[in-house]
């Protein structure tokens, strides 16, 4: 993905974008670049259209699915009247976690 987002960011300033385009951007922020798969992928969109590309992939995209999905429905209520009254749920205090702890400093320290 980095080398796709490099070589949109260097597309934006120059309309055929080179090699050394895309490394100077990754360089730019100490990212490493694989030679080989850099040049496969510039090798894959030579030639193309950027955006026809970007089309082409949403579609691809589409087909995975639409994630994780939420949880269950909530339970429906009980009817009113008639029955017995429902006990209340005891709370109970949960311990302090781990995460709460500011390991000796805040963030405004």
């Amino acid at each position: 993905m980095k080398y796709v987002a490099a070589f949109l960011m260097a597309k934006l300033a120059n309309d055929t974008p080179s090699v050394e385009d895309v490394k100077n951007i990754l360089s730019s922020v100490d990212c490493a670049v694989d030679e080989e798969k850099l040049a496969l992928f510039m090798k894959e969109t030579e030639g193309k259209n950027v955006n026809e590309l970007i089309v082409e992939g949403s579609k691809k995209m589409a087909s995975f699915g639409g994630g994780g999905g939420g949880g269950g429905a909530a339970p429906a209520a009980a009817a009113a009247g008639g029955g017995a009254a429902a006990a209340p749920a005891a709370k109970a205090e949960a311990p302090p976690s781990e995460e709460d702890d500011d390991m000796g400093f805040g963030l405004f320290d």
